[in-house]
This record gives C-alpha cells, structure tokens and sequence, in this order.
C-alpha cells in the first residue's frame, strides 16, 4: 500500500490598503475549503462593530503587546494608523506543522517579515480596489471612521500600493468579489501544486496572469 504524505503547510500572505476588502476576500477564501485557517493577529486597536475576541483579533493592551515583542514572540509585526498588529510565531508554526493554509490578513510590513522569514512556504498576494475613487468610496460607505481617519489611510494607501505593486507575487484587483475569489483560489492551487511536485495547468494558466508587473499601475499611482 502506497502511504501518501501530508499536504505541506502554505502561508498566504494578503494585504491592500484598507478599504480594498482583503478581510471579505480572505474570509470568503476560508470558508470555501477545508484546509484554510484564519491567522488571528493581536492587535492593540479597539473592536470595530461585530468583531469578536478571538475570531478577528486577539484584543491586547499596549502593554501587553510591548511584553510579547519583549519576549520575541511574533513571526512579524508593525504599527498602523497608530495601532499596532502582529502575529505570533507559534500561529505559523502549528499550520505549517499541520500541513494547512493559513491566511495572513496583514499590511505591507508584515507580509514581508513573513516571506523573509519563510520565503519557501509563503506567497504574497496584494488585493487592489479597481480606483482610489472607489477605495475612497468604500472606506465612507464602511462609516467606521473619521473623516481625519480617513483621509489618513487614502494618504497613506498610495505608499502601500507602491509597495504592494513592486514587492508581493501576485497582484488582484477586488472589483467583483467573486472574480477575486477565484482568482485567489487558482494562485493557492497553482502554488500547492508546484509544492507538492505536480503542475495544475489550470489554475497556473490563472496566476500567470495575476503574477505582479503584469498591471498597469497608473489607475493607483498616475
């Protein structure tokens, strides 16, 4: 009897300005397959409207996320719009041990701790709203924040997209969410497939056209 081996772990790695709808993308990517977790980051912010401890965020004190970079327990972490989020190196480890997919919903910064860290096991995604008209539109229609808030992350959007845009594997624009959902789909199987040895023609043919420099950047950066 032939033994098949575990699947191998994969880090997803998502990010996008905010308003882009990377959380939507990447929850609607988990509940679509077995294999696929959300990574809970710790963060110091405040829960926005139905968040929950636990399932969207680990809700800590400053204090406490200065002891936990203290004792050197995140895999990465950054300060946002004066917040501070990050993920503990033990959420990394326990996926790829299980061979799962876990799913990173996390800015520039972090993504790119994450891919020096495990430059094997993760791939990079960056999710772009079709304008920034429209990424403006989104974060007012959200009513969250402020209109100082806001005009903060559009200020600090373009930077990220210029990062996202030169750094990250691929790049998705999030016009259709259910476009965008099989695309991100076709990028995880066209990328476990070439882990595991094995070529999904498919879904490569998908990534190769996701893969980053194939946009023109202007409709972000003109």
């Amino acid at each position: 009897m032939t033994m098949t081996s575990r699947a191998q772990g994969l880090l997803l790695v998502l990010s996008a300005p905010s308003g882009a709808g990377k959380t939507t993308l990447a929850r609607r990517f988990v509940a679509s397959r077995d294999d696929a977790r959300f990574s809970v980051s710790a963060t110091t912010r405040e829960p926005r409207g139905a968040e929950r401890e636990g399932v969207d965020y680990a809700f800590v004190s400053p204090e406490r996320f200065a002891a936990l970079v203290d004792e050197g327990a995140f895999a990465e972490w950054a300060e946002v719009h004066r917040k501070r989020y990050g993920t503990l190196r033990s959420t990394v480890q326990e996926a790829l041990a299980a061979g799962r997919i876990a799913v990173f919903d996390i800015d520039v910064q972090g993504g790119a701790q994450v891919k020096a860290l495990w430059p094997g096991e993760a791939v990079a995604i960056f999710v772009l709203p079709p304008s920034m008209e429209e990424l403006e539109r989104r974060l007012r229609t959200r009513s969250t924040d402020s209109d100082e808030v806001i005009a903060r992350r559009l200020a600090s959007a373009r930077a990220e997209i210029e990062r996202g845009l030169a750094e990250y594997d691929y790049v998705l624009v999030n016009d259709d969410l259910e476009t965008a959902l099989r695309q991100l789909q076709s990028v995880v199987d066209a990328q476990r497939a070439r882990m595991d040895g094995r070529r999904d023609a498919g879904a490569e043919a998908v990534a190769r056209e996701l893969r980053r420099g194939r946009l023109d950047p202007s409709r972000w950066l003109a």
